[in-house]
């Protein structure tokens, strides 16, 4: 068999990876072949880091299946294998970041000391030196793939824990602790009462936006096999005999198809192929699981009777999507685009709202002489029957005697005719469909069949009432200076181009209003409404944005109805924010809008570029100033106020646990409304899987109620007040620290030096640009996922601590730290998610990336920022050793750093000849090169995780 997996990587004629002339390769240890045991010995050496024995045995289970795979295709890339892995474990012995701090290094960043870590970290960047680039790649797929498995390991431990957790509760218990939404709602009743609980219960909702940034470095066909992997794990512990014995040979047949499949794509996606994302998790997740969801929770406030009485939770789920609507820098998403998704989105909800009818209404053979019909069904029969004649006849033909089996049957033959748009017997909105399902379940109930009617009827309503005709709310954005240069551009050629020709972007952005009107008339107003402004700041970016959509249409009966959205994302702005927000309202058509929507309004807060341009603790604490002037605002002009959250995935760009987020927020900003983006790797993460999307949901929804808590208001306001001059000087002290970072002459060059940030914008993982394109050349213009992306890959993760370390130097109160993280929800979050952020970090490669660059004061001042920040983070918190309060996840994070080391050893080292020999490499060499990073890329995001 061929060594090479991937044709497009193959040997160039150069011996090693770091190849070339003068290249200084080390000297290849010799080799000892190390057999199964002795691997996963030295796995558990590492690893009594308390590993349960679940995720142990998990680990064990896919790293064994593994060995046997590689030993299939190639017995020496095995043992190689087994060698990196046994020098990157021994390098990690003990604290390798404390270890790391105090180590002299060679040119190169390797560290040259004597002692058992550090040999054995230069025993690995030896052995990756002098592989070949055929070879290299192969290892990197080897270990890529692991991640994945490693990965699964950790996602069906947690499943486990969870079913155990359930098992252990009583069906006596008053609320369920397994839930936490039950016992928010426990908790609010205790302190409020229950009728103030159930009117904030009412009002619940939480709103996930499912973006396209492209953080989810997995192509398609990699996550199809994750799947199943994880599948016949979850089946395996309740197998034996021949049925374990063909589960392992599925198994390995799974991980032998993952090594052997390139980790990137050969193209980028489209956006209709992004939409792919969000039809996948709504199908494998979403639209089964969100009733349950409502289900769970009535099933523990109702109690016996629950299914057998209207149901007392509301529809709280509303997801929505920029995918193939945000035009923000990305000219992929063009009118035509978003028009197909959205007929992709409506076809996709009507296909299984007609099965789940159909399957429904099937089930209900409930005979008239035993459960009679009421007067209502009889009228909505009859209806049917003058509607089409065919589609009665034949649901009577079937269901003659059973008159809400028939009713149901011409229903779900009327939503097939909603899909194929039969204008004689199609549902124009799914409040009409809505109301026929009502109908139904009056009559059931009103027959005594109540559990069909609060049982499989109810479902149904549940899901039309979270997903609608539409399934998500398309949301568009476009930068405020398109806006402006759209109306610059009118005014001087005119509407239809009078006086010469109107640009391309012009076009493009009437089109785009088109678009819209075009898709609330076919599919309803709720699929199209939000237009979110990146970088408003001023009300008349607002006033813009009605101006356009009034100019794209001819009648005025033909503009859409719009929600019009400011973002707040830098820091000026976000300063600002209150001034811009006292003008809009004296907008007319914000007036107008008000007037229809009972004055509710929403506001996004953008946490990427905050970050980026002002430093992780500046943005931190701007932002929770925002919310909090945001929302005394809102309270005097009697808003309704939804504050939408553009998170990422990565601390760098406002991650973390969502509902600790979501209580740590000032009192009145939550409303009992929480929306936030959800993009890349934390799509799948949340919501790949059924059990842990229920959890998520149930956990944001939990917090999103209880911030409205008497206790949980106070004690942020309390704490906030309390705290606000030691905020103050951190803030100060950091600020000055991260501008002095970025306003070094040549900063920007050096940043795409010592990151792989050329490379990631190579990537075929996103349909949008790493540039907005607006012209700039600086890091003003790049996008903050590239930014984030490109420190996580480069394992230092700047962007989520920089200048956090010298500001607490500078304030010098341990005490005082430690006493804000046990007392201020925001505080504790916060430095959490650093530490979270600082235990994948790694002080010996990042030393090697740093020194790509050749600016020791550059790399100086990270380096010694990151170790300052580190040692504060671990006092603040009381840890030897990052996450280690953090029993399991902590754990996990350094079990799984080794194996990072390998591809980051990799990673760094291509990007070293790339760096230094750019010139006399071949175009095939230059291609090669590209490609085996791109693959390390791949798999150091599946083993960071949240890295954008």
């Amino acid at each position: 068999m061929s060594q090479s997996m991937d044709p497009g990587s193959c040997t160039v004629g150069r011996e090693t990876l770091a190849g070339g002339a003068g290249s200084g390769t080390a000297q290849v240890p010799p080799v000892r072949i190390l057999s199964s045991e002795e691997t996963a010995a030295a796995i558990r050496s590492y690893a009594e880091i308390e590993l349960p024995d679940r995720l142990r045995e998990s680990l064990e289970i896919f790293l064994r299946l593994e060995r046997k795979v590689l030993r299939e295709y190639d017995p020496e890339l095995c043992n190689l294998f087994d060698q990196l892995l046994n020098s990157v474990i021994q390098a990690n012995e003990g604290d390798p970041g404390a270890a790391a701090a105090g180590e002299r290094v060679d040119d190169e960043g390797i560290p040259v000391e004597d002692t058992s870590s550090a040999n054995a970290f230069r025993d690995a960047v030896a052995l990756i030196d002098n592989l070949t680039l055929d070879r290299a790649q192969v290892v990197v797929r080897a270990f890529t793939s692991f991640f994945h498995l490693a990965n699964l390991s950790e996602e069906n431990y947690r499943v486990e824990s969870m079913r155990a957790r359930e098992r252990e509760v009583s069906p006596n218990a008053l609320v369920d602790p397994s839930n936490e939404l039950t016992v928010a709602y426990s908790r609010l009743v205790d302190e409020m009462g229950g009728g103030p609980a159930t009117q904030l219960l009412s009002k619940l909702e939480f709103h996930p936006v499912f973006t396209a940034h492209p953080t989810e470095a997995r192509r398609k066909a990699v996550e199809g096999k994750i799947r199943r992997i994880a599948r016949l794990l979850d089946e395996r512990r309740e197998l034996g005999g021949s049925a374990l014995v063909e589960n392992e040979r599925h198994l390995l047949q799974e991980i032998d198809a993952l090594v052997r499949t390139s980790p990137t794509s050969v193209s980028k996606p489209t956006p209709l192929e992004e939409a792919d994302t969000v039809l996948d998790i709504f199908d494998s997740t979403l639209f089964d699981i969100i009733p349950e969801v409502y289900r769970r929770f009535d099933d523990w406030v109702l109690g016996e009777y629950a299914g057998t009485v209207p149901p007392v939770c509301p529809a709280f789920f509303h997801p929505g999507s920029w995918i193939g609507s945000d035009r923000d820098g990305n000219p992929n998403v063009t009118a035509k685009v978003s028009r197909e998704v959205a007929a992709k989105y409506a076809t996709h909800i009507l296909e299984k709202l007609e099965d789940k009818c159909r399957r429904v209404g099937r089930n209900l053979t409930l005979e008239a002489r035993y459960t009679a019909p009421s007067e209502e069904l009889l009228n909505l029969w009859n209806h049917q029957v003058e509607m089409s004649e065919v589609l009665t006849s034949r649901a009577r033909g079937i269901s003659a005697s059973e008159p809400h089996r028939a009713v149901m049957l011409v229903m779900a033959d009327r939503l097939n005719a909603t899909i194929r748009r039969n204008a004689d017997t199609m549902y124009h909105s799914a409040e009409e469909f809505l109301a026929d399902l009502r109908v139904v379940q009056r009559s059931l109930a009103a027959a005594g069949a109540v559990r069909a009617a609060y049982g499989p009827v109810q479902t149904l309503i549940w899901q039309v009432e979270t997903f609608g005709f539409h399934m998500v709310e398309m949301e568009f954005r476009q930068h405020s200076l398109v806006h402006e240069r759209a109306l610059a551009d009118i005014r001087e050629h005119g509407l239809h181009g009078e006086q010469g020709e109107l640009a391309p972007m012009t076009r493009e952005v009437l089109d785009t209003f088109r678009a819209i009107g075009s898709i609330q008339k076919r599919y309803g107003e709720k699929m199209a409404r939000r237009y979110i402004i990146s970088f408003t700041k001023s009300a008349q970016h607002v006033a813009d944005v009605y101006e356009l959509a009034n100019l794209a249409f001819a009648h005025a009966e033909d503009v859409p109805a719009l929600d019009v959205i400011p973002l707040f994302e830098q820091l000026e702005d976000l300063e600002g924010c209150v001034d811009v927000l006292d003008a809009m309202l004296e907008l007319p058509p914000v007036q107008d809008r008000l007037q229809k929507t009972g004055r509710r309004m929403e506001v996004m807060l953008g946490y990427s570029d905050s970050s980026k341009d002002a430093g992780p603790t500046t943005a931190t604490l701007a932002l929770h100033s925002a919310q909090a002037r945001i929302a005394a605002w809102a309270e005097r002009n009697g808003i309704d106020l939804v504050l939408m959250h553009g998170r990422g995935g990565a601390v760098g760009r406002g991650g973390g646990p969502a509902n600790r987020a979501v209580l740590a927020q000032p009192a009145g900003s939550v409303n009992c409304f929480f929306k936030v983006t959800e993009q890349g790797e934390i799509i799948f993460a949340r919501y790949g899987n059924p059990l842990l999307a229920r959890r998520h949901i149930e956990s944001v929804a939990a917090a999103t109620l209880l911030n409205s808590a008497p206790s949980v208001e106070r004690l942020n306001t309390e704490t906030t007040e309390r705290y606000a001059e030691m905020a103050d000087r951190l803030n100060e002290v950091s600020h000055k620290r991260y501008l002095d970072l970025l306003n070094t002459d040549e900063f920007a060059p050096w940043f795409s030096i010592v990151t792989p940030l050329t490379e990631v914008g190579l990537l075929p993982i996103g349909s949008r640009p790493a540039k907005r394109g607006l012209g700039a050349q600086s890091l003003d213009d790049l996008r903050t996922i590239p930014w984030v992306f490109s420190w996580s890959q480069a394992r230092i993760n700047l962007a989520a601590w920089y200048g956090l370390g010298s500001a607490c130097e500078a304030l010098g109160d341990l005490e005082l730290l430690r006493r804000a993280y046990r007392e201020w929800p925001l505080f504790a979050t916060f430095i959490d998610n650093i530490e979270m952020s600082i235990a994948k970090t790694d002080g010996r490669i990042a030393k090697m990336y740093l020194a790509l660059g050749d600016r020791e004061d550059l790399a100086r001042k990270v380096y010694d920022e990151m170790q300052l920040t580190r040692r504060w983070v671990l006092a603040i918190v009381d840890d030897a050793w990052p996450l280690e309060h953090r029993r399991v996840l902590g754990r996990a994070v350094r079990v799984r750093n080794p194996y990072v080391d390998v591809l980051s050893l990799a990673q760094v080292r291509a990007l070293r000849v790339v760096r230094a020999e750019q010139d006399e490499l071949s175009a095939e060499e230059k291609a090669a090169y590209l490609t085996l990073i791109l693959s390390t890329v791949t798999g150091v995001s599946a083993g960071l995780q949240n890295t954008g």
